[in-house]
């Protein structure tokens, strides 16, 4: 039985479940919800998952949520090729540094998009809070960007779980910061190309895997 799995488009959590599968080669069923008619909380997705978000893997009579429980069951279920590194102390530095992002850099981002996307207006985004956002994110991209000028993935020598987990990320800031109302934001991070060459490169790196395309947030292209 294919693997099925609910999720939303431009939703950054769904995104790493979907690079995920595609990485590991798996037949899937794709379910995209739509947000604007809130199908991510109805009764068939609320049976699935109580807390009413996506991404939702169904697999068999197997049902997870919550995207890096996924991306782990997925390491552990379907093996080859491995997304937490070759060994005890890479998959360790891969969960350290997602777990980095996670606590030091996601916030920032969702509180960024957040105010470009969602309040449109309401939140002045020269605010201090804003602007202490973007410095944060800016002294976490120099991080990344200090250990992608050593190597072409973020831990180790492939393509791994952690990449998965941060691409995304930056794609929803890079997208945030290319509105016009965010121009002044937007310099002290874009163009990352020339901000952050190493970064970049990364970037297109991802974008290049296979079934890459597939994963794109259909609502993004145009």
């Amino acid at each position: 039985m294919a693997i099925e799995v609910f999720w939303g488009s431009g939703s950054p959590f769904a995104w790493r479940v979907l690079l995920a599968l595609e990485r590991k080669g798996l037949p899937y069923t794709s379910h995209l919800l739509q947000f604007s008619k809130q199908e991510h909380k109805s009764p068939q997705m609320l049976a699935l998952n109580p807390r009413g978000r996506v991404p939702v893997l169904k697999d068999g009579d197997y049902v997870c949520f919550e995207s890096l429980a996924i991306l782990y069951y997925l390491d552990l279920k379907y093996p080859d090729p491995p997304i937490f590194g070759n060994s005890p102390e890479e998959a360790g530095t891969i969960m350290r540094v997602i777990c980095e992002y996670s606590a030091y850099i996601e916030p920032n981002v969702t509180r960024i998009a957040r105010a470009i996307f969602m309040d449109k207006g309401k939140t002045d985004l020269g605010s201090e809070e804003i602007t202490t956002a973007m410095h944060d994110v800016g002294r976490e991209a120099r991080t990344l960007e200090g250990r992608l000028s050593k190597s072409d993935w973020i831990v180790g020598d492939a393509y791994s779980a952690v990449d998965m987990v941060i691409f995304p990320g930056i794609q929803l800031l890079k997208r945030a910061l290319e509105r016009p109302e965010a121009a002044a934001l937007a310099s002290r991070f874009m163009p990352v190309e020339v901000n952050y060459p190493a970064l970049g490169r990364w970037l297109t790196r991802v974008a290049a895997q296979p079934g890459f395309e597939r994963t794109y947030p259909p609502h993004w292209r145009g």
